[in-house]
């Protein structure tokens, strides 16, 4: 076979390959729905925004507005409602609730959301959930998790370990799910992955440079300045690149507040699987695991050692 005809068919496999990684990320941002016609799950993120969190009150009231009619103001509009299945809207409703429960530090169990939420959809309820939690990783990085199989009580995990002072107050950051999203990109791309790479998903996402988003205000300012003074984010000038290319890399607080194997998850629920579903990033993420487990245990006999030497030190003070 002829030299250039062999470059070619190399660098077509090199971009079909690149199509595939990104198909895979776009298809974590708009999973469809498994029944035909209902709106992908990106979409319903639009609905589950704090701005639209009910006000404070009574649980009734906060779940209210899919009994009203389409006339009322609370009422999405027509061409809205048809783009949606009745467990698509009680899926939404159910992410609103969980939030108001976490802002207010109320249990949340399977009863209340059966009296206040699913209602008369109480056969569809573990559908509905499912629904609800994908859109609680998607928007807000949040898991939900029954921790009581007994009384059936969940909780909200967030895929950050954020400090005890962002734990105690109870607030969820809505950026939580884009960052999520960028340090899959990341990850995926071989740990560094070129700017247009990143927006290139965001776009899927409905989320563009220089376009402000109702969710994240201005995406280019929050991605490359506000979530790299934070930290979390690395974000610089490929060496030699004329005119100037960036690429990002994880900063520092992300690899101590999430891992490789937390972002496959990430991925993975969002397609609703599991994270061996992937074997070469799967493989990556549990050495990035035991990498991690060392490392505590190192820490760890430090710590140990330190404070032996310090007993042995106090000891041979008081008993010459």
């Amino acid at each position: 076979m002829p030299r250039g005809h062999k470059s070619k068919l190399r660098a077509r496999e090199k971009r079909r390959q690149a199509r595939g990684e990104t198909q895979c990320l776009r298809g974590a941002q708009a999973t469809a729905a498994k029944e035909e016609g209902s709106p992908s799950s990106s979409s319903l993120v639009l609905e589950t925004t704090p701005q639209s969190l009910p006000a404070a009150g009574s649980d009734e009231r906060a779940t209210k507005q899919d009994e009203e009619s389409p006339g009322t103001s609370q009422a999405s509009s027509t061409t809205d409602r048809s783009r949606k299945t009745p467990l698509d809207q009680k899926a939404i409703l159910l992410v609103q609730f969980l939030l108001r429960k976490y802002n207010m530090k109320e249990t949340i169990t399977k009863e209340d959301m059966l009296k206040y939420v699913i209602k008369k959809h109480k056969d569809h309820f573990h559908e509905i959930l499912r629904r609800a939690s994908e859109l609680m990783v998607l928007a807000f990085g949040i898991d939900v998790k029954e921790v009581d199989t007994t009384r059936h009580c969940y909780v909200l995990i967030s895929k950050l370990q954020r400090t005890r002072d962002e734990r105690m107050s109870g607030e969820i950051m809505p950026k939580t799910g884009l960052l999520m999203t960028v340090l899959c990109v990341i990850f995926m791309k071989g740990n560094c992955a070129a700017e247009e790479d990143i927006w290139e998903v965001l776009n899927v996402m409905g989320i563009y440079a220089g376009r402000k988003h109702f969710m994240y205000g201005e995406p280019r300012k929050l991605i490359t300045k506000d979530l790299v003074q934070e930290k979390y984010l690395e974000y610089r000038q490929v060496p030699n690149s004329d005119p100037p290319r960036y690429e990002f890399l994880w900063g520092p607080r992300a690899r101590a507040e999430t891992s490789k194997m937390k972002v496959l998850e990430f991925l993975a629920k969002i397609h609703d699987t599991t994270p061996n579903a992937f074997p070469s990033w799967y493989e990556e993420a549990l050495r990035d695991e035991e990498e991690r487990a060392r490392a505590r245990f190192a820490a760890l006999a430090r710590t140990n050692a330190i404070a032996s030497a310090r007993i042995r030190v106090s000891s041979s003070y008081f008993h010459p």
